[in-house]
């Protein structure tokens, strides 16, 4: 049942104690924009203020679940949205204004639904690249298809990578390492075995296999899963993860403001056609 005011999102009932929420831009591959991410957190609110749902399942429309950044978003202004932060400024020049507006719409919102006090899953399918990254890895589990397959490749870009940067949780050390330094993507079954992805099933399968996760998760009570959610982020908290993520967004920005002076633009322009090309085939 569709309950969805969205536009870029579809809002559904998935099952009386789950809420399917659902990326609807099929025909941008779900690139993100700020009006979807907004989108995105008004429905995360939503969800998590409902006393009826138990379980929140984050899927896409289309052959892809998301594509990254709508780079043409970045000329529309903050002002036409409602800030959830604290950051302000945006409209300031040069560093001072583009960080605050990544402080707040990628690495603010991230943190926000990584910290949702109910259990969050993402139904994964086709690509996962660079940006898409950062609406899958706050999700508490992840369900992929046998398809699917995660990418960063925006060190090619002149950068250290998506800026919800835990690459190194997610993968371990070497393989983000890997992921980041060759562009590669990483298949279900691999990241299956790195302990990113929980389960891997046939993409025909893919929502009933989801939804009956959530239907377990569901049947258990409400508090104690707000309370082992918040041990298992406490004890990544405790090793850092927080501090990771600020150090390497001003990173991500010194990337960035280098760019703005060798090349006048936000990224190295010869970094689109490498990742294109792809990495070599003897990986």
């Amino acid at each position: 049942m569709t309950e969805s005011p969205f536009q870029r999102i579809r809002y559904e009932r998935a099952d009386p104690a789950v809420i399917r929420i659902v990326l609807a831009r099929p025909e941008t591959r779900n690139a993100q924009d700020k009006q979807m991410l907004y989108e995105l957190n008004d429905a995360f609110d939503r969800a998590a203020a409902d006393e009826t749902v138990r379980v929140i399942i984050l899927a896409a429309d289309g052959p892809h679940f998301s594509s990254g950044h709508d780079l043409r978003d970045l000329r529309n202004p903050m002002s036409e949205h409602d800030p959830v932060g604290t950051w302000r400024e945006y409209e300031k020049p040069a560093a001072e204004g583009y960080l605050a507006i990544e402080q707040e719409i990628y690495l603010g919102l991230c943190w926000r639904w990584r910290n949702i006090p109910k259990p969050t899953i993402a139904e994964v399918h086709g690509k996962v690249i660079a940006g898409g990254l950062m609406l899958v890895w706050p999700c508490d589990l992840i369900v992929a298809s046998d398809d699917a397959e995660f990418s960063d490749p925006v060190v090619a870009l002149g950068v250290n990578g998506c800026e919800y940067f835990v690459h190194p949780y997610e993968l371990g050390a070497r393989k983000a390492k890997e992921m980041l330094f060759t562009g590669r993507a990483i298949s279900a079954t691999e990241a299956a075995a790195l302990g990113m992805v929980n389960k891997v099933v046939p993409r025909a399968r893919l929502k009933h296999e989801t939804l009956e996760l959530a239907r377990t998760i569901a049947a258990r009570p409400s508090f104690g899963l707000k309370l082992a959610k918040m041990a298992v982020n406490h004890a990544l908290d405790t090793q850092g993860i927080w501090s990771t993520l600020q150090a390497a967004l001003g990173w991500h920005h010194l990337g960035h403001a280098h760019n703005r002076e060798v090349h006048g633009k936000l990224i190295d322009p010869s970094g689109v056609s490498a990742i294109r090309r792809g990495p070599k085939a003897e990986e």
